[in-house]
């Protein structure tokens, strides 16, 4: 594992460092000062709980509700998003802070299942910025501020309940340090390797780190790592597994949920949110909606509804219409591994033609492997971003690794996506993966009607 800096997660060139904003600017130059604050703005990562607690503690942030924190590799997003439209639908006045955002910073502040507004989150920037001038001039990472400034927003709207969605990792994550009563690590993977550590034993272990002595501790991992396993132990905390302690059965039309002392909850419509690994993401939301049932009752109807209502943008997510078009954040081998399991059970398509970009420190030949033979024309492309691939970097992995089919390289996803819709009849799909970048800019390209 490293420690230090690396960029992450987008955004721009950071530009010289100046005073805070007026507490009544507008939120792009509230962001423009969280790009300034850190030397590769939002993309630097910092990992550490030091800075955000001392800032934390100058605003006297003790959340007075539930709070439940989620973790993993992959699924950590869906899970959010079934807990949240349950507690939601159940009554309660909900705060779910999630990140990274495809196209607006306000889709990662949400109550209510609706993103906040520019003037409340400009208003808790100004309360953050305070604090950490208070607190010393505190160097706070873009992601780090972003967290005070959503429990900021969750304080003043006093949410009954809190989801908070782990950034990177999980022991030294800006959000853990907020103690949950309940935790939840959906899956484990390599991914991050730089910071988290190039074996499974190693990521387990930082994810791990969310859990707490005495409280509920869920994995939702079919074949969890030890190092996992042996710290909720060692700490005390309340582990529940899946396959073990909680987990699930059915079929193409309903499944049933189950816990520990024979809990069962039958006769439940699988979830809205497409994808194989769903199941596991929804079963993992359920156990934790039972482990707090006692402070937060919930019926049924809202259980079915939570699960059957949820939206989350490119998690295999299928736009309507014809040529076929799916949109996936996979960036990952397991996540694209999934994607690959996903695609095998939408039928039958004359051709399937992808648009991908990624960025240059993921596993970019062990992403690309699960789609060997699958894939008709590859439109690979650049990502102008920090630490962003380059399209003949891509073109490259296809190729020496013997992935099949044709290869073209586009100066940009959006330039990509233009040629797939270009090239494909209305019987082939087109699928756009690799990063949170490149589903964003198919989906502004989208969304401005090109």
């Amino acid at each position: 594992m490293r420690s230090g800096v690396i960029a992450e997660q987008g955004g721009g060139q950071p530009a010289a460092t100046t005073g805070a904003p007026p507490e009544s600017s507008s939120l792009a130059l509230w962001l423009a000062h969280l790009e300034r604050l850190h030397p590769l703005g939002q993309a630097g990562i910092e990992l550490g709980l030091e800075r955000v607690v001392l800032v934390k503690d100058a605003l006297g942030q003790q959340p007075q509700c539930p709070l439940l924190t989620v973790a993993g590799t992959n699924g950590k997003g869906s899970t959010c998003a079934y807990l949240e439209a349950i507690y939601a639908f159940a009554g309660y006045r909900v705060g779910c802070y999630t990140s990274p955002h495809l196209l607006e910073y306000n889709e990662r502040v949400r109550i209510d299942r609706l993103p906040v507004g520019d003037a409340e989150l400009g208003e808790a920037f100004a309360k953050v910025e305070a604090a950490r001038q208070e607190a010393g001039d505190v160097a706070l990472t873009y992601f780090e501020f972003g967290t005070l400034a959503a429990l900021e927003v969750f304080r003043v709207r006093q949410v009954d309940v809190m989801i908070l969605e782990v950034g990177l990792g999980g022991r030294l994550d800006a959000v853990n340090a907020y103690h949950p009563d309940c935790a939840v690590v959906t899956s484990i993977a390599l991914d991050h390797t730089d910071w988290l550590g190039s074996t499974r034993a190693a990521v387990g272990f930082e994810k791990a780190g969310i859990y707490r002595a005495g409280r509920p501790a869920l994995c939702a991992d079919p074949d969890p790592p030890q190092s996992l396993i042996e710290h909720a132990l060692a700490i005390g905390a309340d582990l529940h597994l899946l396959g073990r302690d909680f987990g699930y059965f059915g079929d193409q039309l309903q499944w049933t949920f189950w816990g520990r002392d024979g809990l069962r909850r039958g006769g439940l419509a699988n979830p809205a949110l497409r994808g194989r690994g769903q199941l596991r993401n929804a079963s993992a939301a359920l156990a934790a909606v039972e482990l707090l049932r006692p402070r937060l009752p919930v019926s049924m109807q809202a259980v079915r509804r939570g699960l059957i209502e949820p939206e989350l943008s490119g998690r295999f997510q299928v736009l309507p219409g014809r040529p076929a078009i799916v949109l996936d954040v996979a960036h990952n081998p397991e996540a694209v591994g999934n994607l690959v399991d996903n695609l095998g059970e939408m039928g039958f398509f004359a051709r399937t033609i992808v648009v991908v970009g990624m960025l240059a420190d993921k596993d970019i030949a062990g992403s690309l492997a699960p789609l060997a033979g699958k894939v008709d024309v590859w439109l690979v492309a650049n990502l102008d971003v920090p630490r962003g691939a380059t399209a003949a970097t891509l073109a490259h992995a296809v190729t020496a690794g013997g992935l099949g089919g044709q290869v073209e390289c586009l100066a940009s996803p959006a330039l990509a996506f233009d040629r797939s819709a270009k090239l494909a009849r209305e019987n082939d799909r087109i699928v756009v993966f690799g990063s949170f970048y490149t589903v964003a800019a198919v989906l502004r390209s989208l969304k401005n009607g090109r």
